[in-house]
């Protein structure tokens, strides 16, 4: 099930004992018995959860499905118990999320299992001394194929679903993967370059965020067929080409996301979505309320204006009232 693997923990105070893991919602056993073996890891893994959430509802704002969270299980409801983009996007984006909180508590030095990773040391090929903290992205990344993979791996791999479920999950780590940046700093009189130290550092998640998000407007729609032995997902359309691991897949089309529906928690409609008059995206008001019409209404918006620097070191800025069309959907 969707962001399973971490529903619950985004609304949790601190993981600090054993316990607590026996009383997280929506863990099955092997999460439970992983939780109890890495408590100091599951801060992090909640801290992961949360930045999931507020990444995809970033991500999904301008969208009819806007990754609007629910109090039940799973948190974004039964849109992504199905095969749709959307819950490989909500697959991929929660396994990143993990892997990349978990990299960052070992490398601000709060977990005793990690670290920095040690493995990047010496001098380059380009010349530049490797030093300070690289991110210790390995260990992130395997503690978040145990953790998140774990809940597809014990229904067994042959399911179309399963399947789906852990290339997505792979898919977003591997937007961390492949965007590992190196960050350098210059030694030397007045800062001139004669010494260069660098290490290697994770791209901001937005970064991750916008690559996942790029990977869903241009996913593949897949089925499982036999080859040899084994199961696996091809395109359902022959003449596209084989999609790769950075990929995302889904297998059942969306529904459209224009009307509430109450026996599909999570199908929550757009009526009073705010959308944009003159746009032709999705974001327009002719597509975001899927041609049952718009009302407009005059607000009142308080912004900053006037700003004037002062020495120092301050802005101080005036607040100015005005009045804006805005827009809702019927």
């Amino acid at each position: 099930r969707a962001l399973r693997c971490c529903d619950d923990l985004s609304s949790v105070g601190s993981i600090t004992d054993e316990e607590t893991c026996e009383r997280l919602r929506g863990l099955i056993q092997r999460q439970v018995q992983i939780c109890k073996r890495s408590v100091e890891v599951m801060d992090a893994v909640r801290r992961g959860a949360q930045l999931a959430i507020d990444e995809c509802q970033f991500q999904f704002r301008n969208r009819r499905w806007n990754c609007s969270t629910l109090e039940t299980m799973p948190v974004f409801g039964k849109v992504v118990t199905q095969g749709t983009r959307e819950a490989a996007f909500v697959y991929a984006i929660s396994a990143a999320s993990v892997a990349f909180a978990v990299t960052r508590a070992c490398s601000s030095g709060e977990l005793e299992k990690c670290g920095c990773d040690r493995n990047v040391h010496g001098v380059s090929p380009e010349g530049f001394q490797w030093s300070g903290c690289s991110d210790n992205i390995a260990y992130g990344v395997a503690f978040s194929q145990s953790f998140v993979d774990v809940r597809e791996r014990s229904k067994g791999q042959s399911s179309s679903r399963a399947l789906m479920n852990l290339h997505n999950n792979e898919a977003g780590r591997k937007a961390i993967l492949s965007h590992m940046r190196v960050e350098c700093k210059c030694h030397g009189v007045s800062g001139s370059c004669e010494v260069k130290t660098c290490w290697k550092a994770m791209p901001p998640f937005r970064k991750v965020g916008n690559v996942i998000k790029e990977k869903f407007d241009g996913a593949t729609e897949v089925e499982q067929r036999k080859v040899g032995t084994a199961k696996v997902l091809v395109p359902r359309n022959s003449q596209f080409k084989p999609h790769t691991d950075e990929d995302l897949v889904y297998l059942d089309p969306s529904p459209d996301f224009c009307d509430y529906d109450p026996r599909t928690p999570g199908m929550l409609g757009t009526a009073g979505r705010q959308c944009n008059r003159t746009s032709k995206a999705i974001d327009g008001c002719e597509l975001m309320c899927c041609g049952r019409g718009f009302q407009t209404q005059e607000v009142e918006v308080v912004d900053r204006c006037s700003c004037k620097f002062h020495w120092c070191c301050y802005v101080k800025c005036k607040q100015c009232r005005k009045m804006v069309e805005m827009h809702t959907c019927r």
